[in-house]
């Protein structure tokens, strides 16, 4: 079993639209997957309660408990996917304890990478003392035909953690999806928000496996 947790400490990052697809993904691929939302307001039971046939299980986990009461609910579970709630550090911590890779969404804004710095920390640290979890950084909501991107993703490579090259682009296709309680890659499975998803799962599959190639990092230093 493996357990991806998409956390960040800022809320409209695109988090929980990666989880649910991310989720939806290796449903799809025929693993038995479970979502877990740990965000109080509850955005990914709400985007499953959207689709009267949704078959992606979603348990509502919003405690700083959630080490301990995960465990029950993922028997016989191929992928757990962790919907990280914002602003929540004691739930966010629990979610680092239990994962075996965090990926962190971050917008092309200096105030998403500057948001990422406790985070990150709290990863490096656990890293450092038992080699786990392993984490990434994603672009989220990159703004086409801007150069903001590509700056964001330098300064995030001063960080002591990864990008990852599998991003998704600011498209009305996500929205309009989640709305349904569906995901882009059932709505528009050959589209290119689909390849941005599948493109993330790939590179997700690869860090797993410690295959992922990547830029090496410009700085060791501490998180700044």
């Amino acid at each position: 079993m493996t357990v991806i947790a998409v956390l960040s400490q800022k809320g409209g990052c695109g988090k929980t639209t990666i989880a649910t697809t991310l989720a939806k993904g290796y449903q799809l691929q025929g693993k038995e997957v479970l979502l877990v939302d740990t965000d109080p307001q509850g955005s990914a039971r709400d985007w499953a309660a959207a689709n009267e046939q949704q078959t992606l299980p979603v348990a509502g986990l919003d405690r700083p408990t959630l080490e301990r009461d995960i465990k029950p609910v993922m028997k016989d579970v191929d992928v757990v996917i962790i919907d990280g709630a914002p602003r929540h550090e004691a739930i966010m911590a629990a979610a680092v304890k239990v994962a075996d890779v965090v990926l962190i969404p971050v917008q092309p804004s200096p105030y998403d990478v500057w948001a990422t710095a406790d985070l990150v920390s709290l990863l490096v640290q656990r890293q450092e003392l038992l080699g786990t979890p392993k984490a990434a950084f994603i672009l989220s909501r990159v703004i086409k035909r801007t150069r903001i991107g590509s700056e964001v993703r330098e300064a995030l490579d001063e960080l002591r953690l990864p990008v990852l090259e599998g991003h998704t682009v600011q498209r009305v296709t996500y929205a309009n999806a989640a709305a349904k309680g569906l995901t882009v890659l059932e709505v528009e499975p050959d589209g290119e928000a689909a390849a941005e998803i599948q493109a993330i799962m790939r590179d997700v599959d690869a860090l797993l496996k410690g295959e992922l190639k990547l830029k090496p990092v410009k700085e060791e230093g501490a998180v700044k």
